[in-house]
């Protein structure tokens, strides 16, 4: 029978793995890496508060996407969390770290990781329940959506504790992985291959849902009047989406086949010379995706800024706003969501209220 090791410190794993020790992160070293993600945390903190804020605030944003928009907001804003908790057990305290501790370190990062590719995952299933039957968007109740978040987290949060529930190296050393030193390679494997079929099928999911938004937008462009801005509004609602998808791939794909490959026990691939850039790199996705959001649609960045500066040019505007039902034009009275053809005929109604407003101010 396997002897147990609940009770050492991560130092025993590290030795018993092998694993490039991490003593050279000190000085002045671990100090600029730790203003630098200060930085970055602090910016997923403020500017993912901004965008949960923006789809509280707007009214025009309370639709099934946008409320799944800001929960992937809020999962990066916990990847913000999780990074922050890595900052402080890292470098030469991860030796002195308790088995159950590391747990956490590390159960944090793939709950955020799994909060968000989940999110994702079902904001394909609503763009292509919506796009298929010609909607702007989906027919999703309030309390369906709510069900969906709650999923998506409980599910997060499950495969983040994997590990911790009994899928893990604690009772056979010789099946520990190189960079996570008590999980098991065998898991390694499992968790990698999963995100980067998911990956996969998330692609091709979007670029068909792409391909035939265009295409049908391209089609009733040409019955239809007003701004070429106004008729593509279904195409830049799909290339935020796509973008975001894109941000994700980009950023979490090298990390994922790094791990893969120390599940396989690949020794000759110097895994241990570019894991710390590759975490840097996933890191760099919660701070790009508020961006995306705010360069992306218009009306995001118009709210943030409004909240930003609270000027009083901001607040007459928002009680003028108020009086003209602009936004009682931009969406539809019927609870399956609105129909592209009629968002794009009513986008150029509402077109003409702003710049009615524009007129009288």
């Amino acid at each position: 029978m396997n002897e147990c090791y609940y009770d050492k410190r991560m130092d025993f794993f590290y030795n018993k793995t092998n694993t490039d020790t991490v003593d050279e992160w000190t000085g002045p070293k671990l100090i600029v890496v730790l203003c630098f993600g200060t930085f970055f945390c602090l910016f997923i903190f403020i500017s993912n508060s901004l965008v949960i804020a923006a789809v509280v605030k707007n009214k025009r944003f309370h639709f099934p996407f946008y409320y799944l928009l800001a929960n992937l907001a809020a999962a990066d804003f916990f990847a913000g969390i999780a990074y922050v908790f890595l900052m402080f057990n890292t470098g030469p305290v991860s030796k002195t770290l308790t088995v159950n501790r590391w747990f956490l370190r590390q159960g944090l990062l793939d709950t955020s990781l799994t909060a968000s590719l989940v999110n994702l995952l079902v904001i394909a299933v609503e763009r292509h329940m919506s796009i298929m039957r010609m909607k702007i968007h989906s027919n999703l109740t309030k309390k369906r959506v709510t069900f969906l978040i709650i999923s998506i987290w409980a599910i997060a949060i499950f495969m983040g504790a994997v590990p911790t529930l009994g899928w893990n190296c604690l009772c056979d050393i010789t099946a520990c992985s190189s960079l996570a030193p008590i999980y098991s390679r065998s898991y390694l494997v499992f968790w990698s291959v999963l995100n980067l079929v998911v990956f996969f099928i998330m692609v091709v999911v979007y670029i068909r849902i792409y391909m035939y938004v265009q295409r049908k937008t391209n089609v009733l462009s040409s019955h239809t009047s007003g701004s070429i801005s106004r008729r593509k509004t279904p195409v830049k609602l799909m290339k935020t989406v796509m973008t975001l998808l894109g941000a994700f791939v980009v950023c979490w794909t090298p990390g994922l086949v790094v791990l893969l490959l120390d599940g396989l026990n690949c020794t000759y691939c110097g895994i241990q010379n570019v894991k710390r850039w590759f975490l840097l790199l996933a890191l760099l996705n919660s701070v790009m995706n508020p961006i995306i959001y705010s360069y992306k649609d218009d009306e995001m960045w118009s709210t943030m800024k409004r909240m930003i500066c609270c000027s009083s040019e901001d607040k007459s505007h928002d009680r003028r706003s108020s009086r003209v039902p602009s936004t009682v034009l931009c969406r539809s009275t019927d609870t399956s969501g609105n129909y592209i053809e009629d968002g794009i005929i009513q986008g150029t109604i509402c077109g003409k209220g702003d710049l009615g407003d524009k007129g009288n101010s």
